[in-house]
Formats: C-alpha cells, sequence, structure tokens
C-alpha cells in the first residue's frame, strides 16, 4: 500500500482538512501518477456538503487531475513513467456495455465509477480524489497530455473542458454557424474559447454586466445581458446551437424560443429544481431540447490533444491546498476567473 496525504471532509458539515490514506498497490494494468495540480469543480461543493445526497466519508475531492507518470504495470502501452498524464470524473466502467465498447464510458449502462465518492467495482472500499499527492488509476482511464499545455491551466480540461467540448463535437458546431452560451463561469468560459475556435459565430448570455468585456476577451462575438428582455428578443430564431452552463434556476422557454428551426438546446449545468418547459416551444420549429455528461476517454483524449495543437486552456487561479475552504466560500459568490486549481506540492 501507498501512504498518500490529501486533504478531505470527514462529513457533511466539516472543512475540508488535512487528510492520510492509502493507496492501493499498482497492478499489471495501473499506472501511478504524482499529483501536480488538481482543479476545483463546484461539483467538489456539492458533493463534500452532501447536496445531492448519499455521499460517502471520508472524502477526498477532485476529479480535474494533471500530474506525472511514476511508474506503470507490466501491461501498461499507453504511457511511461516520466510522461504527463491526466485523470478526470471517473475511473472505471463495466468497460463491456454498448456505450463503454463505443468510447462512451461516461454513458455506462451500468454507471461509470467516479473518480472520488463512489465505491471500487467490487464494493469493498472507497475511491479517493485528486486533492491528494498521487493517484493510481487502471491505463484505459489516463489520458495523455502534451508538454505544450501549463499543467495548472490544463487541469479544468479534465471537467469542464470536457463538458463543453463534448456537445459542441456531438452536434457538429463549426464554421457558418450561430451558436450561444448561456452563462460565464468554470463551463461557460470554455463553452466561448471552443466554439470560437471551431469556427462558429458566438453570443454570449450573461446576468452580469461585469462580465461583458470579459467574454469579448475570451472570443464572444456578441454579448447579451440575459435580463434585457428587448435584447434577447431580438435574436428570435438566430441560433442553430445553444449550449446552457448555469447551474441556477431559470427559463429555459427563453433559449428555445433563439432557436433557429431543428435546433437544440444542450444543457450542461444541473439546475436544483426541475424546469418548466412548454411543449409548443419544441413542437413550433421541431426542436430539440437535449443534455450532456462530460465525455468518453477517446473524445476527451481529442478535445486534449485539439487544446495543445491550439493553445486552448482555462483562466484559472492556482491555491494552496490549504486555501481549499477559503476558495469554496468564494466559487459560492463567483469570486474566480475563471477555476480554482491547487498546486499538490503545497500539501
Amino acid at each position: 500500500m501507498l501512504p498518500t496525504k490529501a486533504y478531505a471532509a470527514l462529513s457533511a458539515t466539516s472543512p475540508i482538512a488535512p487528510f492520510s490514506f492509502e493507496r492501493r498497490d499498482p497492478g499489471p494494468t495501473d499506472v501511478l501518477i504524482k499529483i501536480s495540480h488538481c482543479g476545483v469543480c463546484h461539483t467538489d461543493i456539492h458533493m463534500s456538503r452532501d447536496e445531492w445526497g448519499g455521499s460517502l466519508y471520508p472524502m477526498v475531492p477532485g476529479h480535474e487531475i494533471i500530474g506525472t507518470v511514476v511508474s506503470v504495470g507490466s501491461e501498461v502501452t499507453k504511457v511511461k513513467a516520466g510522461d504527463r498524464a491526466g485523470v478526470g470524473c471517473f475511473i472505471d466502467s463495466c468497460r463491456t456495455c454498448p456505450s463503454c465498447e463505443a468510447g462512451l464510458e461516461n454513458y455506462c449502462d451500468h454507471g461509470f465509477t467516479g473518480t472520488y465518492n463512489s465505491m471500487t467495482r467490487d464494493g469493498k472500499s472507497l475511491n479517493f480524489g485528486g486533492y491528494s499527492e498521487q493517484i493510481v488509476t487502471d491505463e484505459r482511464f489516463v489520458l495523455k497530455v502534451s508538454e505544450k499545455l501549463d499543467p495548472a491551466a490544463a487541469a479544468p480540461l479534465l471537467c469542464a473542458g470536457i463538458t463543453t467540448w463534448s456537445p459542441l463535437r456531438h452536434w457538429k458546431v463549426g464554421p457558418g454557424q450561430n451558436v450561444g452560451i448561456v452563462g460565464l463561469g468554470g463551463l461557460g468560459h470554455m463553452g466561448i474559447k471552443f466554439a470560437r475556435s471551431l469556427g462558429a459565430h458566438v453570443t454570449c448570455f450573461t446576468t452580469s454586466k461585469s462580465k461583458v468585456a470579459d467574454a469579448q476577451r475570451l472570443g464572444a462575438h456578441e454579448v447579451v445581458l440575459s435580463s434585457d428582455a428587448e435584447a434577447v428578443s431580438k435574436l428570435t430564431h438566430r441560433f442553430d446551437f445553444i449550449l446552457d452552463t448555469v447551474s441556477a434556476n431559470h427559463d429555459l422557454n427563453t433559449y428555445l424560443g433563439l432557436l433557429k428551426r431543428e435546433g437544440t438546446l444542450c444543457l450542461v449545468g444541473v439546475p436544483p429544481e426541475a424546469a418548466a418547459v412548454h411543449a409548443f416551444g419544441l413542437v413550433m420549429g421541431r426542436k430539440h431540447l437535449a443534455g450532456s455528461l462530460v465525455g468518453g476517454l477517446p473524445e476527451t483524449q481529442e478535445m486534449l490533444d485539439y487544446c495543445a495543437e491550439h493553445g486552448i486552456v482555462s483562466d484559472v487561479e492556482v491555491i494552496p491546498a490549504a486555501s481549499i475552504n477559503e476558495a469554496y466560500e468564494r466559487m459560492l459568490r463567483s469570486d474566480v476567473k475563471y477555476r480554482f486549481v491547487i498546486d499538490m506540492a503545497t500539501l
């Protein structure tokens, strides 16, 4: 077993605090990664505070993991010692269902195994995430990360990046299309960067006047305040695709009305309450309301390679591990542009 230092939540009400545990010894198909950086996702707050129910403690959060391969098992071929590597939102799946065989492990018919707040497939032990100094993962769930990418700024690509990349690619966003990005946070800022890079005309919808200039800096051609009903109404039937990244309650009908015939509104944010959607908003124009959850391993690797080729990373603020509780509170106030990343050398 491998003694490992970490930060963990011991209960739903306790702060994130120093914690020690043991990683399993690597097997023939395993990769041991020394973690250099781990992004801080809003999901970490929900999970550690049991806001979605079913949280397992002690919990070491973190699923935006970047580090260096220390050693590999005898059967590993994907990476070698010294390579930069990443681990995202899941570390196992059934591997045999149609979704897994299609490289869409994120939609595993039997449920993927989360990088943290989950049990191993045999149900015998807890999985601990990236707020730690090292991780052992089967090579199938390890991603190769180019040395061209800054490791701190690349860490959020493993969640915020792939969460926005996957639907943009699935719905074939590209030149000649009008694309809307709803919300400008950890997800939204990556959605703008990707949609612009893929050649679309990008409009950002935000509730904050203070974010207008930043949305333009990130690549939005137009920025619209979603509270400005007149400005929004002028965009009726404008968009081929709208990516909705907002996790607060909001009116989806407004954005359905902005779609062209056969356009798609795709949700990647998860509001706490069920949304009321009027059927007329869908049937009048054969429009589509869809959702997307992170991405499979092949498309995550595609995204990382694309980012290396085009110089795309997240906008981050790097913090020491001891500042994680302050970071959580700042995230709740939207006081970050646009992702906190923990420097794991500060453990």
